[in-house]
């Protein structure tokens, strides 16, 4: 399977789960302050990026014999 197919199955399955996983904690929280509930979801909109930035790079890194990319 190619690099840039599996990091794309992957990416979506793997935000799927993530999505899955803030609501099930934002209903933990719900009876929280709307200020610390505001602060879970500023962090949980953020932390999905790091992931994501690493699948990103893997898929695109220059694999030897192919042309450069310029």
């Amino acid at each position: 399977m190619p690099r840039i197919l599996f990091a794309t199955i992957g990416g979506l399955l793997g935000f799927a789960l993530y999505v899955v996983a803030i609501l099930a904690l934002a209903d933990a929280l719900y009876p929280l302050h709307w200020a610390l509930q505001g602060l879970f979801f500023l962090a949980a909109g953020t932390l999905w990026v790091f992931p994501a930035k690493w699948l990103l790079f893997w898929a695109a890194r220059y694999r030897p014999g192919r042309a450069s990319r310029k």
